[in-house]
This record gives structure tokens, sequence and C-alpha cells, in this order.
């Protein structure tokens, strides 16, 4: 049986959005902005990932959240298949008027479902991860999976242009025109307003300078890099704190677990924070944040970071180069090098309290000027409104 269009919804009947992502973390994280503009808009909002601890958090923001079974770093063909036959009966149900997916799963299985289920998506590549980093069978699968599946969404995003490029020279889009680059998911200004650093306490106390790299633990975001570059600084700066936080053992091939840091932690290298539903109390802590990952999309933590008013250190790869201009706003190294990453902090514990802060204020003006969530949020109503017909 052919499948119904489902492009424009019923005449008086509310607008149906679903957003898919492999966690649930990331929608509570990188998206609430556009999940209050939709509700605010009357807008039936869907969400389909995995049952994690932000769940609740989801539902009282307005919306439906069902559970969605994706084995992230899994490659069984049983699996993946029940991940798309999960998909396909959520879509069958729900009738959404738009889909938008994120991440490689949700990308590959949730656009061939709903062109099944006759259901119009958009897929967003929020970073391409182990499939250009590493050069194994796996990733050949999937650069074969993504030129299969992108062909059914009506759009496919890309947050940065190295990421468009690599899709358009490896020939991995079929509809090249469908194509927009996004430039980032942008950030909520005022939730991640400025706050000046505290160089001293109340008391008059230098503060130690605190490094800290955000986000989940994993030896693709430069993890172990952060780590050795720590253990080299660690005798001439002795006063240095370096700090990680964020969720260990995740569902990824590249996940660091708990027993890892543990040892670090025993080492007195490293001082793990855990988790956090809000992350600014510890940027406001810190003096600068790292992210010394082997590739992003464009990374949240360091548009959050700038938008702050902390000064950054990144690797020089596809999303990091996007939010840190070298000199101005943070310091770029490079990638998989530990004593690069080394050098660069030792830069930034050698700079002046005042050069630090000017740096700061640069990375804000720099995050106000291109990576305003407003402009992003407004881009999604724009393109619900070219597919569905509704104006919101």
């Amino acid at each position: 049986m052919k499948p119904r269009d489902l492009s424009h919804p019923a005449p008086g009947r509310a607008l149906r959005i679903t957003l898919v992502c492999n966690t649930a973390f990331a929608i509570h994280t990188y998206r609430p902005g556009l999940i209050r503009r939709l509700v605010a808009g009357g807008v039936d909002v869907t969400v389909l990932a995995p049952r994690d601890r932000t769940f609740d958090l989801i539902a009282a923001m307005g919306c439906r959240c069902i559970e969605l079974p994706v084995a992230s770093k899994g490659t069984s063909p049983r699996d993946d298949l029940r991940t798309l036959w999960a998909l396909y009966r959520a879509y069958r149900t729900v009738r959404p008027d738009v889909v938008f997916h994120y991440t490689i799963k949700p990308n590959i299985y949730g656009s061939i479902a709903a062109k099944l289920a006759g259901v119009a998506s958009v897929a967003v590549t929020t970073g391409l991860g182990y499939v250009f980093i590493q050069q194994s069978r796996a990733a050949q699968v999937a650069k074969k999976l993504y030129r299969f599946a992108f062909r059914f969404p009506r759009e496919v995003w890309f947050l940065n242009r190295d990421d468009l490029a690599a899709f358009t020279d490896q020939k991995l889009l079929v509809h090249p025109d469908r194509a927009r680059l996004l430039h980032g998911e942008g950030v909520d200004l005022d939730h991640f307003a400025y706050t000046p650093p505290a160089d001293a306490d109340a008391s008059g106390a230098t503060q130690p300078f605190t490094f800290v790299l955000i986000g989940r633990l994993l030896w693709d975001k430069g993890v172990g890099e952060y780590v050795e570059a720590a253990r080299g600084l660690r005798a001439r700066y002795p006063q240095a704190r370096f700090a990680l936080l964020g969720p260990v053992g995740v569902d990824n091939p590249s996940a660091i677990t708990r027993d890892e840091v543990a040892a670090w932690e025993r080492e007195g290298v490293i001082e793990y924070l855990g988790e956090a539903h809000d992350v600014r109390p510890v940027i406001a802590a810190a003096g600068c944040v790292v992210l010394p990952s082997y590739r992003e999309g464009v990374p949240r933590t360091l548009m959050e970071a700038s938008a702050m008013g902390r000064p950054v250190i990144a690797t020089d790869v596809p999303g990091c180069r996007e939010t840190v201009d070298d000199g101005v706003n943070g310091l770029l190294c490079t990638v998989r090098d530990a004593a690069s990453l080394r050098d660069a902090m030792a830069r930034m514990l050698d700079m002046t309290d005042s050069a630090r802060r000017a740096m700061g204020e640069r990375g804000r003006l720099k995050v106000t000027v291109e990576f305003d969530e407003r402009g992003v949020v407004e881009r999604y109503i724009e393109t619900i409104k070219t597919l569905t017909g509704v104006s919101l």
C-alpha cells in the first residue's frame, strides 16, 4: 500500500512536530528554546528517544515522550531493524506533520521510516562522529547508509561548512539541492548571561585557575589528551585545577568508563564533577573551558562558555574552529596532540587576568553576533511553514 503524504495537517487539527534523537538528554539540553517556541505556538510536540533522567523534564515542558530503542554503539543489524520498526510504528501512530532527526541512527533509520510512513522529515547532522574520524568497515557501511537514507528527507541540515563539504565531496547526497547550512544550533544568550570571572574570593585571596572539559566523556572528545596535558602542567602550575563534567560510560563506541576516571582522580590529576542539569555554575567558576575534540558539529559547550565570557581552548577541527577565532576569543591547538594542547593551556595560564577577561568579552560578542539561538529557532519555524503551510 502506498503511504499517504501527510505534508499538510487536516483543518482544525493542531500541528504535530516530532523530534528524534539517540539521547533524550540532548533534546533537553540543546533544544529547549525550540520546544518552548513550538509549545507556545500550540504545536503538539513529541520526543522519541531512549529513556533517561530527562524524560520527566521534557514532559514538564509540554511534550509527549515515547521511549525509542537505539543501540548507539552497536552494529547489530537486528538492533538497527528494531529501531527502524519502532520509528515506523511511532510515525504511523503519532502521524506527525514534520519529523526532525538528530544523530546518526535517527538520521539514517528515521529518514527511511518517515518515508515509509509518508511523513515529511528533516535530517540535522549534529556532528559526523566516528563515521568521518575512523577508517573502519563500520564507518564505510555508515556512509553507504547515509547515502541511501538521505535521499528521503525534504532537507538535510549541516551545522558547519566542513561537514557539508564532506558529504558533497564524497557524493553522499543524492539531492544536493536539499542541503542547508545552519551554522550551529545556537545558544540562549539570556540563559547563558555574561558573568565576570571571579579572580579572587570574598577574602581577597586569589582563586586557583580552573580548566574544565564539559561533555560526554568520550575518547573522541580528546579527554585522553586533556588528562595528559594536565599531567604535564601540574609541576609548573601547582595551583591550576583540571576538571571534567559530564556522563561516563555512555552508549557510544568511544565511551570512557567510571573506573578510568576514578584512576585519574586517585592520581590527583583530574577532579571529576559528575553530571549537572545546569552547567552555568561550573562555567562561572572556571577560568577556561577546554574541548580538544576530534570533530564536532558546532559544539554547544564552547558557545555557552563564550556567552558567559570565558575564554576557550579547542582543536583546529571542523565544528570547533567555527566557534574559536585563534587569539581572539580563545586558542586553537592541534588535534590528537597532548603537547600542543598543553602549550595552549600554558599560554592561557601565563596571560594576565585582564587579557583573559578581554578574550572572554570578545567571545560573548562573537556568540551574540553569530550564534544567537533565536535566529536558529526562526529557521525551524520557516522550514515548518514551507513544509506544512502553517504559520506559527
